[in-house]
């Protein structure tokens, strides 16, 4: 599940975070250029001049009939965010209330359907 920015470098996609003139690419293995960010995660700044796409991934999703973005996955669950808009709805389906009117629960993967990314 892909959520968040996206940049294309050297014929591969990277995760990534724009800034100004330059872009952080990170990768999940040690390459050439890419420097150790954390446990297997490796950064390379780059200028956007060489950046051959970035966009912004979303996934989206339906559970229970209601539309929603998946945030992230872990063990066979998605964290997925409601974004119908309706209050109601969000308080039938049992939904946590993560802010004013963000609500977001843990849903079991296998009960999500219509998995897709947009792009943008």
């Amino acid at each position: 599940m892909r959520h968040g920015y996206y940049a294309g470098w050297g014929g591969a996609d990277y995760e990534a975070s724009p800034c100004g003139a330059q872009v952080r690419l990170y990768a999940t293995r040690a390459a050439s250029g890419f420097v150790p960010a954390g446990t297997g995660r490796y950064v390379r700044i780059v200028p956007l001049t060489e950046v051959e796409h970035l966009s912004y991934v979303t996934t989206r999703c339906v559970w229970r009939g209601e539309p929603f973005l998946v945030l992230a996955h872990h063990d066979g669950w998605l964290r997925v965010e409601y974004t119908g808009g309706r209050a109601p709805v969000a308080e039938r389906l049992g939904l946590e209330r993560f802010d004013r009117g963000v609500y977001q629960a843990w849903a079991p993967a296998r009960e999500v359907a219509e998995l897709r990314e947009e792009w943008v």
